[in-house]
């Protein structure tokens, strides 16, 4: 008897479209509340379920295409890239075992070949995202360079500090300049036993660290979680200029790729030796097991499609449209003798402060939900704003900046 819960619902699916378009909204506490304390008994069918779960799934989630929408660097996502996402959870490829993905390998692969080379980099393979890929990178780097203690700045991505611990590795921290780089007079004179951590696009600030450190240690890693994808703008390539020496690159596409989560890039100027550096066999494998992962999906899927849909002329057409939105409004703020501009923007990052005495957390409370977030530099809270939105609208955002300040 075959159970048709594993097959093709029309109905059903185009319930769960007509949701996804519609977006209903509701009263996401109670639903929330209504949802069982423990798992029910008996099951109340796919069609009900739908209704229940869509006003909390979709209403209830943030809407990072609003016009308003210029908090983070968590971007809207293609509609594309919502169809192969469907395609790949109906089709649920492993990419650990070729008998289970025998085609989904291959796109992965086809993928890397793509961007690599705007790295400078040979090869590599996708993660979840950057933690994973900042991992494997000093992981290889142990392994093919026998470094022992990991340096970054003060501003460099907890996972970095993260995968020093895992991996037994010492850890220092050295401060910043005053644009916010690694400053490279604090660096150890002696790196020769040293992962170098390089920023391109902090977390908080955007600021890209001197790339012409790359060379300087025994292996140097360069976090492009961010501003990666940058590589792929010939208006602003130019910024990541030296990212092709590094061992290594880490990029998450599930930022400035539009990607959903969860999807990240670990690049290597040499991946054939970093993949057998960080491989593992086993009796059940038919090929060795490369990186930290061991089952996972096909990541690379929605990604080929967008790149696919959109072509390098297409990325390169939304990078410069966020890096515009975001000079726009970085170009209100400096002439606005109520706020304090932290500095020009460097990867469409924006922080500022009020002038007048409002707190920043005050301040925020004024404007609409995912419009700002807030980070701490220099030992001062800043408003900020990030453009990952290529819908976002300066109009409207500055009107509410504006109407706040008073």
């Amino acid at each position: 008897m075959r159970d048709s819960s594993f097959s093709a619902d029309q109905a059903g699916l185009a319930q769960g479209l007509a949701a996804l378009l519609d977006r209903p909204k509701g009263d996401v506490a109670a639903a929330l509340a209504a949802l069982p304390e423990s798992l029910p008994a008996a099951g109340q069918g796919e069609i009900q379920t739908l209704t229940q779960l869509a006003p909390l799934v979709l209403g209830g989630a943030r809407h990072l295409g609003a016009e308003t929408a210029f908090a983070h660097m968590d971007p809207p996502t293609p509609w594309i890239a919502w169809v192969a996402a469907l395609w790949n959870a109906s089709v649920n490829q492993n990419l650990l075992h070729p008998d289970v993905a025998p085609v989904a390998r291959d796109l992965e692969a086809q993928v890397v070949a793509w961007l690599a080379p705007w790295f400078g980099m040979d090869g590599g393979h996708l993660t979840p995202g950057s933690t994973i890929a900042n991992f494997t990178a000093l992981w290889a780097a142990r392994e093919l360079a026998a470094v022992d203690t990991v340096i970054a700045s003060d501003t460099v991505h907890l996972s970095a500090a993260k995968a020093a611990h895992l991996l037994g590795l010492k850890y220092i921290s050295v401060p910043t300049d005053q644009r916010g780089g690694v400053d490279a007079a604090e660096l150890p004179g002696d790196l020769s036993r040293t992962a170098l951590v390089l920023t391109a696009g902090t977390t908080s600030a955007g600021v890209i660290d001197d790339l012409g450190l790359i060379g300087r240690a025994a292996w140097t890693h360069v976090d492009a979680a961010w501003a990666g994808p940058l590589r792929l703008s010939p208006r602003y390539a130019g910024l990541l200029d030296g990212i092709e020496k590094a061992d290594s690159v880490a990029v998450s596409p599930h930022k400035w790729f539009f990607q959903p989560k969860e999807s990240g890039l670990i690049l290597f100027r040499d991946s054939a030796a970093a993949h057998q550096a960080v491989s593992f066999n086993g009796a059940y494998l038919a090929v060795p097991n490369v990186g930290v992962l061991g089952s996972h999906g096909a990541a690379a899927v929605p990604l080929l499609a967008t790149l696919l849909a959109w072509g390098h002329d297409g990325v390169a057409k939304r990078l410069d449209q966020t890096m515009a939105l975001a000079d726009d409004l970085a170009a209100r703020l400096a002439a606005d003798p109520r706020v304090e501009l932290w500095r020009q923007p460097e990867t469409a990052v924006i922080l500022w402060r009020p002038m007048n005495g409002q707190s920043v957390d005050a301040l925020r409370q004024q404007f609409p939900a995912g419009m700002s977030s807030a980070t701490t530099v220099d030992g001062h809270l800043w408003v900020r704003h990030v453009a990952a939105n290529p819908n976002a609208d300066i109009e409207v955002i500055w009107t509410a900046i504006d109407a706040a300040l008073g």
